[in-house]
């Protein structure tokens, strides 16, 4: 395992612990820089840019993260939060595109179940994050 992979590790776990988003921030970003075509570590600075209510910086990340790996739900769920958040059109393949993969693998359903639970425990009112859900997941 290599040093970045043991600081990603390391950052997941303070994440998984409870540590804010603002904590976490900086951290991701030095992540990123080191291995700027981990699109996980992008998904994971856009979704922690989201929790900090900052949408612009979310977008970008996101946008990295979808260009690394278009088949990642999470990283098109955190763009279309982010995208819904700061009133930018365009949402609905994203949408479209994460109801697809989650429908197919079950794997990856999971995980955006766990995504979005995490996402109400940590900011409890978020109102894109309950809407996004509903239009992924249904219901």
């Amino acid at each position: 395992m290599s040093e970045v992979e043991r600081q990603f590790e390391a950052a997941i776990a303070r994440y998984k612990d409870g540590a804010p988003a603002s904590e976490l921030i900086p951290t991701f970003k030095e992540i990123c820089q080191r291995a700027q075509k981990s699109s996980a570590a992008w998904t994971c600075l856009s979704w922690l840019y989201l929790l900090d209510d900052n949408p612009p910086s979310a977008y970008k990340a996101a946008q990295k993260a979808v260009k690394l790996n278009p088949e990642d739900p999470q990283a098109r769920i955190n763009l279309a939060i982010a995208m819904l958040e700061m009133g930018k059109k365009g949402v609905r393949p994203h949408i479209e595109l994460a109801q697809t993969i989650v429908a197919a693998v079950a794997e990856l359903r999971q995980e955006v179940l766990e995504n979005f639970a995490d996402g109400h425990q940590r900011k409890p009112e978020w109102p894109t994050l309950k809407r996004v859900q509903q239009w992924v997941l249904g219901g």
